[in-house]
């Protein structure tokens, strides 16, 4: 059953230490067979592609049947009933919105020495997008990667998306159409990563890979960084709410199924300043699990991962948040924005009883795509400025670099790197002639 705990129980710290420690995600050591799938795909091509597809996904491919046909993708598109299309395309908008007033400005200005400075900012030339395939697809996941891609001015964005069996998902292609994807790839696995990386006969390569996987995809991911950028290593979803006896305890059993229902491994945190409160909300889960449709899924992770945690006031529940560091938090308390003032360290934020945290993965317009198991203490969710590199600008005038080539040339010296500093006194040299 889920743990239920007091801070002001003697062995709270112990308790809540281990809640942190504790390890959820399945982590098979897949990592030689992914190091095999990379190493066959970048000596093979488009041959190990077509062979670990039909392996693994049990559909036979060729070079030309590998990207899905602008007529195939139409044809799926077009099975999707009115209003999931309409939703989709309110949700695109709201997305591209939000993140358009991200993108940052270039700069260029001259200094007190005289220097002009500078940075200007550029997309990457393309992008990769991995989709889940099989018995979960999210179509709300293409739009949450590829509209920020295509906001920062990405020009070419391939997406790869297995397809079991040869199903495809036309709410998936629907969003990919909506979102401007360029190429769609009927690949998935370590191997779909691979042939992103470092390109195939078919699939030229990309500079950036995003999107969630299984084990092997996020294996992959991790062996390809360097040679390609990667958002993150994304493990199991999880949800943190905050919130005080005013609000509907069923409400708040549906907002931390939300999370419990994507994987066995999720976890959802109630904390909350009103014991009576925390126990309604356990029991208005266990009843919402008598009829959840997937209630094979949430119920061993409320099982297994939940937990309801007791504290005297909410400016505590504020500090246990920072140091759990949650993907999505819930703060439904009477002063939502006063509490989030305290809080520092949280992948998203969601203000008060009527924003579930549902309205973010689908159509709040920030991105779904954020960090978990704590990494929100040090990174931040998926954005525009993931697809855009910064480049500086400097420019010396002779008078600027009279004024400032002398400090460069001392620190040379002191490093002992003879050529750095000669390469500014010949210039020096030049102005005293």
């Amino acid at each position: 059953m889920p743990c239920f705990l007091d801070h002001s129980a003697p062995d709270f710290e112990q308790a809540f230490t281990s809640l942190l420690n504790a390890k959820r995600e399945d982590s098979p050591d897949v990592d030689a067979a992914v190091a095999g799938i990379i190493a066959d795909v970048r000596t093979r091509g488009d041959a190990a592609v077509i062979a670990l597809t039909e392996q693994f996904d049990r559909i036979a491919l060729t070079p030309q049947t590998m990207r899905l046909s602008a007529e195939e993708v139409a044809q799926a598109a077009g099975e999707v009933p009115t209003e999931v299309r309409a939703a989709l395309e309110t949700a695109a908008a709201r997305i591209r919105a939000y993140h358009a007033r991200q993108m940052p400005e270039d700069a260029a200005w001259e200094d007190e020495a005289g220097a002009k400075l500078g940075w200007r900012w550029t997309p990457v030339d393309a992008a990769g997008l991995y989709v889940p395939g099989g018995l979960a697809t999210y179509p709300s996941s293409v739009l949450m990667n590829a509209v920020p891609a295509k906001v920062a001015g990405v020009g070419r964005l391939a997406m790869v998306v297995p397809t079991p069996g040869g199903a495809l998902n036309p709410a998936v292609l629907a969003a990919a159409q909506i979102a401007g994807v360029d190429e769609i790839y009927r690949i998935g696995g370590a191997q779909a990563v691979a042939a992103l990386a470092y390109g195939t006969e078919t699939i030229a390569p990309v500079d950036k890979i995003t999107g969630p996987g299984n084990a092997y995809v996020a294996a992959a991911k991790r062996r390809v960084f360097g040679k390609v950028g990667i958002d993150m290593i994304a493990g199991p979803s999880e949800i943190l709410v905050i919130a005080d006896a005013a609000n509907d305890p069923d409400w708040i059993a549906l907002d931390m199924l939300s999370q419990a229902e994507h994987d066995e491994s999720a976890q959802a945190i109630l904390i909350t300043d009103d014991a009576g409160f925390g126990r309604a909300v356990a029991a208005a889960i266990d009843k919402r699990l008598e009829t959840l449709e997937r209630r094979a899924i949430a119920g061993p992770s409320w099982r297994d991962y939940g937990a309801v945690i007791t504290v005297p006031n909410l400016d505590i529940a504020a500090e246990l948040s920072d140091r759990i560091a949650p993907e999505h938090l819930e703060l439904c308390v009477a002063d939502p924005e006063g509490l989030s003032a305290k809080i520092t360290h949280a992948g998203a934020i969601f203000l008060g009883q009527w924003t579930p945290e549902a309205i973010g993965d689908y159509v709040g317009g920030p991105n779904h795509v954020l960090p978990t198991a704590r990494s929100a203490r040090f990174s931040s969710g998926l954005g525009v400025l993931d697809f855009l590199k910064r480049t500086t600008l400097t420019q010396m005038t002779p008078a600027s670099l009279g004024a400032i080539g002398p400090a460069a040339e001392t620190l040379a010296i002191s490093e002992s790197l003879e050529a750095h500093g000669l390469s500014v006194r010949a210039r020096l040299n030049r102005l005293n002639d």
